[in-house]
């Protein structure tokens, strides 16, 4: 497969895209901040707070993109393009976000090892004593994806404070003080521009959107990369290619999808290839799924309506018991044959 998509060209640097991208950002942050100083105090500014989270969500996805060194040749000027883009134009620790997606992609939706699997809303069944508890409590339990939606309101500000834990906290963090020194310019800068042009109330209202539509807008596009996905137990081993073809899906679209996603939309080519140029992955996926067709590997892509409702069924079945959330259902095929043959 490599050698496949080392020769189509498809591992070459796009820098002339990247540094289009950065300087649009920069542009488009500037203008907003332009744009809101200029509008004034006034209750007007609540849909441009969730056009800033928009901003800063897109801006976090080339800073993804740097932390992967999809942009330069250089690992050191990956390194300072996603410590800029990621702690002064988004506001969140590059290291905590290294610490955390690197362990994400070596083991995805592997139980014990995958951080991402750590959603507070998904309580299994089988670790509660639902006939001990109130009727409420059952339903709630089993229903538990009416309140996951509400949760990723929250998932900005839970990412911001892990960011804070991280780069506060007494673990190893690369360049510390230039990312404290860039987190809190940004984040300091964002709220005191606020509450300098916007009365209190309105401030308060104004960030308390901004924080929740970048939550949202964030958490569901991670969301349905893997959510509802098989899950691999904690003592099962899978070569790297089954590993991550097998645990994430595609999501159908065209180039919106694409920018809308920040090319996560190519899930399964950005996990087997992460260091490949965003707008290379949309070529790579026709090889990647003849590939899997004749290895007879299973090649998840589906549309934004049914991936929900995948993660939906799937936090639901968890409460209620109909799947065991341990199992994966191709390591149970693979074992099942094993032993036939």
């Amino acid at each position: 497969m490599s050698e496949q998509i080392r020769a189509a060209g498809l591992l070459r640097r796009r820098r002339v895209y990247y540094w289009a991208k950065f300087w649009l950002i920069t542009i488009a942050l500037a203008a907003l901040v332009m744009l809101f100083i200029r509008v004034g105090d006034t209750w007007w500014q609540m849909p441009l707070a969730a056009v800033f989270a928009v901003a800063f969500t897109q801006a976090a996805f080339l800073g993804h993109d740097a932390a992967h060194r999809q942009i330069f040749q250089s690992g050191q000027w990956n390194n300072w393009a996603s410590l800029v883009v990621g702690n002064l134009f988004v506001g969140m620790s590059v290291g905590w976000w290294n610490n955390k997606h690197n362990r994400h992609h070596a083991n995805p939706n592997r139980i014990g090892y995958d951080p991402d699997l750590d959603i507070p809303v998904v309580v299994p069944s089988s670790l509660t004593q639902l006939r001990e508890r109130s009727r409420l409590a059952r339903w709630t339990l089993n229903h538990q994806s009416v309140g996951f939606f509400p949760f990723l309101f929250f998932q900005g500000l839970i990412l911001h404070i892990q960011s804070f834990q991280r780069v506060f906290g007494r673990g190893t963090v690369a360049h510390r003080p230039v990312e404290i020194g860039l987190i809190l310019l940004r984040l300091g800068g964002f709220v005191g521009l606020a509450f300098l042009v916007l009365s209190p109330g309105r401030a308060g209202t104004f960030l308390g959107i901004e924080f929740a539509v970048f939550g949202f807008y964030l958490g569901a596009v991670f969301a349905i990369n893997h959510m509802g996905m098989p899950l691999v137990p904690k003592n099962q081993k899978l070569d790297f290619f089954r590993r991550q073809v097998l645990t994430g899906r595609n999501i159908r679209g065209g180039q919106l999808t694409s920018f809308t996603m920040g090319g996560l939309n190519y899930q399964i080519e950005h996990h087997l290839f992460p260091s490949m140029a965003r707008p290379q992955l949309r070529h790579a996926a026709p090889l990647v799924q003849a590939f899997c067709q004749e290895r007879d590997v299973a090649y998840t892509e589906t549309g934004v309506r049914e991936a929900f409702r995948s993660v939906t069924d799937y936090i639901d079945n968890v409460g209620l018991g109909h799947q065991d959330p341990f199992e994966c259902p191709m390591i149970t095929a693979r074992q099942t044959t094993t032993l036939i043959s």
